[in-house]
């Protein structure tokens, strides 16, 4: 068991002095990080000396209290082999606020020069390619990407190009860059619908609130490729909350490649003061909506 302690970064603090879901998952990356360092396996050393990459490859996280952005968050990490659970208070405060579980795989890169071995202990954790690929599916002739991917479904479907900042290791589009995505496509797919962020602070001071998310990255996607993101909403419970699956493609030679995969929910809570929330149910609007159903 390692603890350690982290500040959340000042970028999150998107609503209010609260700190939003994705900044929360970067204090669980930070945080198994930090559990590698103490244990002697420096992201630096094991790139440097070994050729391998630290990569998360599947990270999921509960949040069951709000953090601000003074916190200064307490996390604890417990590994077994490269899987890891960290528990999240904020100091002074008992209670949970984060529940994580998040997966590192150690990515062999052979550019470059020679390098030492791998250490024993950690060869079981060295792959090639990251996630297990898988044939994909070869695109139908006459149909675009995004109305293949959203046909019959209650889905929306973003084009976005893989920019280097997203990306480490020189090459690949990181766990961070999926979470920035998942963000990302979730509050284009509320504004296509008519219920966008900003309309519902405006006229309702409503805000959207995450409980879970959940990210796998299934295989690799590369700088400068263009990455299909789709969003699809699978269940609204009980007009309380509704949870999207995200899926992320690129199209290689004419076929179709899924290189992740995750689950966000979402309730809204309706802002009452500077300090002050409580979440709401889904309105009439709002739920017609999420359901793709005319008002």
């Amino acid at each position: 068991m390692n603890t350690t302690r982290l500040r959340p970064r000042y970028e999150g603090a998107n609503v209010g002095t609260w700190i939003g879901f994705k900044h929360l998952n970067y204090l669980v990356e930070e945080a198994v990080l930090e559990h590698l360092r103490g244990a002697g396996l420096r992201v630096t050393d094991l790139y440097h000396d070994h050729g391998l990459c630290v990569d998360l490859v599947d990270i999921d996280t509960r949040i069951l209290r709000a953090l601000r952005v003074d916190d200064v968050a307490v996390a604890e990490v417990a590994a077994n082999g490269m899987s890891y659970t960290v528990k999240i208070t904020s100091e002074g405060d008992a209670r949970k606020a984060i529940d994580a579980r998040a997966t590192v795989a150690l990515r062999f890169d052979p550019w470059g020069e020679d390098v030492k071995d791998t250490p024993a202990e950690l060869a079981p954790y060295v792959v090639k390619r990251l996630g297990e690929g898988g044939p994909g599916e070869r695109l139908p002739e006459g149909v675009t990407v995004e109305d293949h991917l959203t046909a019959g479904r209650n889905s929306f479907a973003w084009k976005w190009r893989i920019p280097y900042f997203y990306c480490h290791f020189t090459e690949r589009l990181q766990m961070s860059g999926y979470l920035r995505l998942m963000e990302e496509v979730v509050d284009l797919f509320l504004a296509d619908r008519g219920v966008s962020v900003k309309r519902l602070l405006d006229e309702q001071q409503l805000i959207p609130a995450v409980p879970h998310s959940r990210i796998t990255i299934l295989d690799e996607a590369l700088m400068e490729e263009e990455l299909y993101v789709v969003l699809t909403v699978e269940e609204v419970f009980k007009r309380l909350t509704y949870t999207s699956r995200m899926d992320c493609y690129v199209v290689r030679d004419g076929v179709l490649v899924r290189t992740a995969t995750g689950r966000i929910t979402h309730g809204y809570a309706r802002l009452t003061g500077r300090s002050e929330w409580s979440l709401v149910g889904l309105h009439d609007r709002l739920h017609d909506a999420l359901t793709n159903r005319s008002s």
